[in-house]
């Protein structure tokens, strides 16, 4: 299964793609970060749908897994961070993706063990679980770690249905 991750940003969305097979091995695929800042604010909205397009047609997911908004500093912020996720969302769906949400603190716990870790720290375990050679910036970070985080739970459903088959 290819899982695209997402880690929406009105400044930055955060991207990343992994495989995972049947016995939970996890292969990295591609990552970056759609750097939209410097622009107006409805130039990056457009500009992160276009990004995600182009990326999901190169790398040709599955299933997505985005993470869910959990705070923002001002309404302002919060309005503008949601019209992102928003840009992100309609891009996985016009792909016919199927999208799961986790929140930070379900990604953070099923990456790292612990749902309150530094961001330093999914850094460094992304790297470590991918065997990446160089520790991803911060959100492309994040976003392989939501595809992680689905990852381990897509798995956990598949052994549940599988021991309610028999």
């Amino acid at each position: 299964m290819r899982i695209i991750g997402i880690d929406p940003g009105s400044l930055r969305t955060g991207y990343g793609i992994i495989d995972s097979d049947t016995s939970g091995q996890l292969r990295h695929v591609a990552h970056g970060c759609l750097n939209v800042s410097g622009q107006p604010f409805l130039e990056r909205i457009g500009a992160i749908h276009r990004g995600l397009r182009h990326v999901i047609g190169d790398t040709r997911p599955d299933v997505a897994a985005v993470e869910q908004v959990f705070m923002a500093r001002n309404a302002d912020s919060a309005l503008k961070l949601g019209q992102a996720r928003g840009a992100a969302l309609v891009a996985l769906l016009e792909a016919g993706l199927p999208v799961h949400e986790y929140t930070a603190l379900q990604v953070k716990k099923a990456t790292v063990g612990g749902g309150h870790a530094a961001k330093e720290q999914v850094q460094s375990m992304v790297r470590w679980l991918l065997k990446l050679s160089a520790i991803p910036q911060a959100d492309a970070a994040d976003a392989l770690a939501c595809a992680i985080c689905h990852a381990h739970h897509a798995g956990t459903q598949q052994r549940w249905q599988w021991a309610d088959s028999r």
